[in-house]
């Protein structure tokens, strides 16, 4: 849980650790229970959990082969980690080469690669990198190069072909959010789970689901009378479904050649 890093200050209730999230599994296996054809994980703070993943991944994959998992790694943002510093090596040794697609942020690109994102051009490589690692798609969620902020996405798919990869060119909100890299990869899993072939179309329906969402909120908060600026702000999910199920597509992906 991520009470802080998500503007609270106080939260309550239990985190689970490896054994009790394992408990859950192999009570989904005595019911017949553990046939999915997607797995999503975001935030987890201990390696034991981590390793369990990792286990819960392979369990899942015994049943069906085809599972596509999704791990957006969250470790840190700015050059800054919010997790244990050895869960860095469990990612980029273990977690890496078993995900379908990856979904880092510029920082955490960094640490799984160990090469520096300065360009386009280095965000890409580093992409290339990853998908040797393991995953077939790639995107980095936010790239700040100068004063552009990209979401640099890469889909290799098939060994011996050079990978499809493309940007968007994101327009900055001056606000900060909580919940924007969660949401981000759900709708990537979403919309790629619709356009399986079509990374590039996938990452322009989730940009401009986001983006509307965003514009939204801030908008929520100016019409209270609240400086959006002044504090991490609750993103407006609820308000921002039809954005969400069915975007107005703002945001268009530019294929590099």
């Amino acid at each position: 849980m991520r009470g802080l890093i998500y503007g609270c200050p106080t939260f309550k209730g239990q985190v689970l650790n490896g054994q009790q999230l394992w408990d859950l599994i192999e009570g989904l296996e005595a019911n017949n229970f553990l046939y999915y054809t997607h797995l999503l994980t975001g935030y987890i703070g201990s390696v034991s959990f981590l390793e369990t993943v990792l286990q819960v991944v392979h369990k899942l994959r015994s049943v069906n082969p085809k599972l596509m998992y999704v791990c957006d790694p969250v470790m840190g943002d700015e050059g800054k980690l919010y997790v244990p510093e050895e869960l860095v090596s469990v990612y980029r040794e273990r977690v890496v080469p078993v995900a379908s697609m990856l979904t880092p942020n510029q920082f955490e690109a960094e640490l799984l690669t160990g090469f520096r994102i300065t360009s386009e051009r280095d965000g890409l490589e580093a992409c290339n990198i990853l998908h040797a690692a393991g995953p077939s798609k790639v995107v980095i969620t936010g790239v700040h190069i100068g004063e552009s902020l990209l979401l640099i996405g890469s889909h290799k798919k098939s060994k011996g072909q050079h990978p499809e990869q493309f940007k968007i060119v994101i327009r900055k909100i001056p606000a900060l959010f909580a919940g924007t890299g969660d949401l981000i990869t759900a709708l990537l899993l979403g919309w790629s789970n619709k356009y399986p072939d079509n990374l590039d179309k996938a990452s322009e329906l989730a940009v401009s689901s986001l983006q509307a969402l965003l514009q939204r909120t801030v908008s929520d908060y100016k019409s209270a009378g609240f400086d959006p600026q002044s504090s991490s702000l609750d993103i407006r999910l609820i308000q921002s479904q039809d954005d969400i199920r069915s975007p107005q597509v703002n945001y268009k992906a530019e294929i590099y050649n």
